[in-house]
């Protein structure tokens, strides 16, 4: 294993590429308020974060990530394009499951902000990573979350039927079941369909009052505005079935970025509301190619970072270990102007970056991977 000062050097080294594209660098604090990171992503956090608490500064968290206080630190001083390095350790629990992953290790990367060309800032972030990493001949993938959320926001059904979906694009499993329930390809539960049938001739006041003592925390407003809904979504027409076989075959999408381009047009022929996202796919691999990256060595993946990547919300790319497939990525990141939108309180902040594990790294290469 690769010493801490190993691991420091080789951070300096990546971080000197870095500037050498004009970023800046920074160092956040190690620990930062917990409330932004609770805010943006609730109480899970925890579980995955150190906390402590500081009678002065409140609850305080061993930096879990860079992303949030660089662009907190860019909304604070920022104004228009920027672009940042950053170096240090991050600080994260692990699930039982993996108990031989580091619960602190290093991270080196580089952020873009406000640039006038997304495709171009996102096609220059993936050559500096490409060009970084090119010597370990590392397996290369990317996808576009953008494609998937643009199918679901063109969907011809309800505006909780879209929210609902778009809550749960991070979560393939419960994405899967909204999906195959709004398609009446899944049977409604027994209690649900009781309850539904009660409805078409009982106020839910009347059916919640004969349901006895209420166990639980919610509130019998909250119990009896969850009934409603349901109601309100078995009253929609399903989703069509070639719909439902479009998103299908989206996520099925596992190609070289061309041929992926091509198949995302025949989709987008009877889905219009897929071009633009598309459009900004075909800008960027133009980019791409213009910063010498060979395409034809790059896996896409349309269902790529939907579940390890959730404040993603455009281009996401990671770079693997192709022998060691159970091993974390050496390197990923992506398009988040959501996050940043968030943290800047509305104010549109487009932003792309990405992160390498050094100590990964040096593992990999001393191994001789």
């Amino acid at each position: 294993m690769p010493s801490k000062d190993q691991i420091r050097a080789e951070a300096a080294r990546l971080q000197e590429f870095f500037k050498g594209s004009g970023a800046r660098c920074v160092e956040p604090d190690i620990l930062q308020p917990a409330k932004a990171l609770l805010d943006l992503y609730g109480e899970d956090i925890r579980a995955r974060a150190y906390v402590t608490a500081d009678p002065l500064q409140g609850e305080q968290m061993l930096r879990p990530d860079f992303t949030v206080p660089v662009v907190q630190m860019h909304v604070a001083e920022g104004d228009g394009e920027a672009r940042y390095t950053y170096s240090g350790e991050v600080f994260r629990r692990q699930e039982v499951e993996e108990p031989g992953r580091s619960n602190e290790y290093f991270q080196v990367g580089m952020e873009i902000f406000d640039a006038e060309d997304p495709a171009e800032a996102e096609a220059e972030i993936f050559a500096r990573f490409h060009a970084a990493l090119a010597p370990m001949g590392l397996r290369a993938a990317m996808g576009d979350i953008g494609l998937l959320t643009a199918i679901v926001q063109g969907l011809d059904t309800s505006e909780a039927r879209r929210d609902a979906l778009m809550r749960h694009i991070w979560r393939p499993k419960r994405f899967r079941a909204l999906l195959d329930r709004y398609a009446g390809r899944s049977k409604v539960p027994h209690a649900r369909k009781l309850m539904l049938e009660r409805m078409e001739t009982e106020a839910p006041e009347e059916i919640l009052a004969d349901a006895g003592m209420i166990i639980g925390l919610r509130e019998p407003t909250e119990i009896i505005a969850r009934m409603r809904v349901l109601q309100a979504d078995a009253a929609e027409p399903p989703l069509s079935e070639a719909l439902v076989e479009m998103i299908d075959d989206l996520l099925d999408i596992r190609e070289t970025p061309g041929n992926s381009l091509d198949r995302l047009r025949d989709i987008a022929v009877d889905m219009p509301a897929l071009d633009p996202a598309v459009e900004r796919l075909e800008r960027r691999l133009d980019a791409m190619r213009g910063h010498g990256v060979d395409l034809d060595k790059i896996e896409f993946e349309a269902s790529y970072g939907r579940t390890t990547m959730e404040y993603y919300d455009g281009f996401v790319f990671g770079f693997y270990a192709g022998a060691r497939p159970h091993l974390p990525p050496v390197a990923s990141g992506g398009r988040y102007d959501a996050l940043a939108r968030v943290l800047g309180q509305g104010r549109e902040i487009p932003a792309v970056g990405g992160m390498i594990r050094p100590g990964l790294l040096l593992e990999l290469s001393q191994e001789g991977l």
